[in-house]
């Protein structure tokens, strides 16, 4: 006969696993230094800025700058 398995029991032991590989995967993630976080800051925006130089049109203005301004006229 087999044996008798409480199920309340076995439902927490799977839950207890399933939150600690996501608190692994967690830490994994989250889990950097400061001098890894600006590196990481630093390499992107080296990348983006040897991209920005390979365009071949001119960026358009960013939508928090404000156009540039007409020349005045005078009258």
């Amino acid at each position: 006969m087999g044996e008798i398995v409480n199920l309340r029991t076995r439902r927490r032991q799977r839950d207890r696993a399933d939150a600690s590989q996501q608190a692994a995967d967690n830490r994994a993630r989250f889990g950097r230094t400061r001098e890894e976080v600006a590196r990481d800051r630093q390499h992107q925006a080296r990348q983006q800025a040897v991209l920005d130089g390979a365009r071949l049109d001119p960026a358009p203005p960013a939508a928090d700058q404000d156009p540039p301004a007409a020349p005045a006229t005078a009258e």
